[in-house]
């Protein structure tokens, strides 16, 4: 399966003639004009140079665009992504052909027979910020080691949650022979289960990198005889029943209807009805299915409409065990008008059983 898997990875570009080059002497007012043009800039000399062109892009665009409605502020990300995708990087021999640029080992693993090519700058960023976090690993706090997300693959940047499946996990009576992790990403809840002695875990995705990541990540250890990944949507090709079934959703709604949508982030308005309808013919007689979700839709008024209550109210397919809350903190550095809002957020976990 592995094999057949194709990685996500920045698209290449190819090198061109038309291109503006951009070094410490270059006027940055013309570029900027030029790439309003459309016109695309090879940041040459150190790669602070692309640090700043884009420092100076969005000094630009705020003049230019307010951003202070939330129809402005939609519009100031739609130029900035415009234009700062016009801000190229030359990539030579696994390397940014620059002085002064992050070592990032992504090139030597994701373009391992490609040479001479280029990346936008954005692009460039987002693969050092990943690799620092690949190559140093994230601390989490319910878990004894380190995990290493894969390029491309959601990892949590807040535990609240994880914290609230582990006191549950601590408290879990029910068999523990097998459970499934739908969406396992960088495997965050498929470890902790591990670590409270469930026999195998059986994990999916729809995204190729989080299912070659974690397979690279566990190898031909124990851990890789307890977690079997499986690249597909929802339940992929599992089959049999199971004791527990998991499920961490995004927890905001999709706004549009762009097929592009960062499903990590966004729900469609299918993956609920289609998540509780398969659920319910993969949980084994006197299982638990358990969704931890947020109200963080419902405090920014995205939707008044809570997707598991909804199922629940139907009273088919499963009824509510218990719903555990934990009020998320507020930042202390944000604003008084943040902190109410902050305050209001909580993470839940649902409970459910079959009817």
């Amino acid at each position: 399966m592995s094999s057949e898997l194709q990685i996500h990875k920045p698209t290449p570009i190819r090198l061109g003639e038309d291109l503006i080059k951009f070094d410490s002497n270059t006027d940055v007012r013309e570029t900027l004009y030029a790439m309003r043009e459309g016109k695309s800039v090879l940041i040459t000399e150190f790669y602070s140079n692309g640090m700043l062109l884009l420092k100076e892009l969005q000094k630009h665009l705020k003049i230019r665009l307010p951003n202070k409605t939330i129809k402005e502020q939609h519009a100031f990300r739609t130029e900035y992504h415009r234009l700062s995708n016009l801000i190229l990087l030359k990539i030579v021999n696994q390397k940014v052909a620059v002085d002064k640029a992050p070592k990032i080992g992504w090139f030597d693993t994701l373009y391992a027979n490609k040479n001479d090519f280029l990346l936008t700058f954005p692009e460039v960023q987002r693969l050092n910020s990943t690799w620092q976090k690949y190559d140093k690993g994230i601390k989490v706090p319910v878990l004894r080691n380190k995990v290493h997300p894969y390029y491309g693959v959601y990892f949590p940047t807040r535990f609240d949650h994880l914290t609230l499946f582990d006191n549950w996990l601590k408290r879990y009576e029910g068999a523990k022979k097998s459970a499934i992790d739908v969406g396992i990403g960088s495997g965050v809840l498929s470890f902790q289960m591990v670590q409270h002695g469930f026999q195998k875990v059986f994990g999916t995705d729809t995204n190729p990198n989080a299912i070659l990541g974690l397979k690279e990540f566990m190898g031909d250890t124990k851990l890789s005889r307890k977690i079997e990944v499986n690249y597909g949507n929802l339940f992929a090709t599992i089959e049999k029943e199971s004791e527990l079934i998991v499920f961490n959703p995004p927890w905001l709604p999709s706004i549009s209807n762009e097929e592009n949508i960062d499903e990590a982030v966004y729900y469609n308005k299918n993956l609920f009805p289609k998540f509780f309808a398969e659920a319910s013919n993969k949980l084994a007689e006197g299982g638990k299915l358990v969704v931890l979700f947020s109200n963080a839709a419902e405090i920014k008024n995205l939707t008044k409409e809570n997707p598991i209550e909804k199922e629940l109210a139907k009273g088919i397919r499963f009824k509510l065990e218990k719903c555990l809350k934990k009020t998320i903190k507020p930042p202390v550095d944000k604003s008084k008008r943040n902190k109410k809002v902050t305050t209001l957020e909580e993470v839940q976990l649902w409970v459910l059983t079959k009817v």
